[in-house]
C-alpha cells in the first residue's frame, strides 16, 4: 500500500480507526474523515504511537450535514491529486426518530446518503487513480431491510433497527448499482458485513437503553477483528479485480433478495441524486 492514498470515514473509533491503523501500517497515506477533532486527534496519536512513520491526515466532517460532506470532498481534492481507496464506514443510529438540518432521517443520511454524495464527489479522482477501490461497510442487518419509497424517511412507524436495516440495505443496493456504472473504469466497489462488532456507535445513540450496548459488548468481536474484512478488500491482491460483491469474514456471500433488484437500485440512485443535489431536474423534488 506504499504511495497509495486511502480515505476512511468514521475513523476516530471502532472499525474505522482500526481500518485506518492497519492501512497505515501497510504503508498507505491515510486520510481520516472524522466528526470530532479531539477524538480524531486522539486516534491519530494512537496510530502514530504504533507506527510513528504513518502518514496521516485529517478532514473534519459531520455526516449529518451534506454541506460538511461537500466541504470535506473539496478540501481533499485541493490537497491530493489521487485517491486509491475509499472506505465508507461512518455510521449513526437513533433510538427515537430525528432529522438532520438537511431534513432527512439521521440514520439514512449518516449511514448511506452522505456516503453516496462523498463517493460521487470523489469519483473522478478514483477513476484517474485506477485501479482503485471503494469499500462500503454495511451489515448483516440489511437482510431485514426494506426500502419503502413512499416513506423512506420513516415518518410512520419508525424503529431504530428498522431505520438501521434500511440504511444498510441502501448501502448494498448502492454498491451493486455503482459497480454496474463503473464497468470498464478500473474502479471496483464492494460491500461487507464486518461481524457483530463492539463499537461505540450504539452506546451514544440509545439514550436510556445505552446499558444494553455495554452488556452486548461481552458477546461481540473486537473492532480489530471487525476491520479485517475492510482492510482485506482495500489491500489484498486476491480481490483486485473483484467488483459488485458482498463479503462476510473475507468470504463472498449472497446478500438479500431485495439487494439484487436492479429497478429498486436504479430508483434509489435517482432519488439519492435529487436528495443530495447532484441532479435536480426541473420541477423535481426529493422524496419526503
Amino acid at each position: 500500500m506504499a504511495k497509495k492514498v486511502c480515505v476512511v470515514t468514521g475513523a476516530s473509533s471502532g472499525i474505522g480507526k482500526e481500518t485506518a491503523k492497519k492501512l497505515a501500517e501497510l504503508g498507505a497515506t491515510v486520510v481520516m474523515v472524522c466528526r470530532n477533532r479531539k477524538r480524531a486527534e486522539g486516534a491519530m496519536a494512537e496510530i502514530r504511537s504504533i507506527s510513528n512513520q504513518a502518514p496521516l491526515d485529517l478532514l473534519l466532517a459531520d455526516f449529518a450535514s451534506l454541506d460538511a460532506v461537500r466541504a470535506a470532498a473539496k478540501e481533499f481534492l485541493e490537497r491530493y491529486d489521487s485517491l486509491d481507496v475509499l472506505v465508507n464506514n461512518a455510521g449513526a443510529v437513533r433510538v427515537m426518530r430525528s432529522v438532520t438540518a438537511d431534513g432527512f432521517e439521521v440514520t439514512f443520511q449518516v449511514d448511506y446518503l452522505s456516503h453516496f454524495l462523498l463517493t460521487n464527489l470523489l469519483l473522478d479522482s478514483l477513476k484517474k487513480s485506477a485501479p482503485s477501490r471503494i469499500i462500503n461497510v454495511s451489515s448483516a442487518s440489511h437482510y431485514r431491510g426494506h426500502l419503502d419509497f413512499d416513506d423512506i424517511q420513516m415518518k410512520k412507524g419508525y424503529g431504530v433497527m428498522k431505520a438501521y436495516s434500511q440504511a444498510k440495505l441502501a448501502q448494498v443496493l448502492f454498491t451493486y448499482e455503482l459497480s454496474r456504472r463503473l464497468q470498464g473504469t478500473g474502479v471496483t466497489v464492494n460491500c461487507l458485513h464486518p461481524g457483530a462488532v463492539a463499537t461505540n456507535m450504539w452506546n451514544g445513540s440509545m439514550g436510556p437503553f445505552s446499558f444494553l450496548g455495554n452488556v452486548s459488548r461481552l458477546f461481540l468481536i473486537s473492532p480489530e477483528k471487525g476491520a479485517e474484512t475492510p482492510v482485506y478488500l482495500a489491500s489484498s491482491p486476491e480481490v483486485g479485480g473483484v467488483t459488485g460483491k458482498y463479503y462476510d469474514h473475507r468470504r463472498e456471500k449472497q446478500s438479500s433478495d431485495e439487494s439484487y433488484d436492479q429497478a429498486v437500485a436504479k430508483r434509489l440512485w435517482d432519488e439519492s441524486e435529487k436528495m443530495t443535489g447532484l441532479s435536480t431536474p426541473s420541477g423535481a423534488s426529493p422524496l419526503p
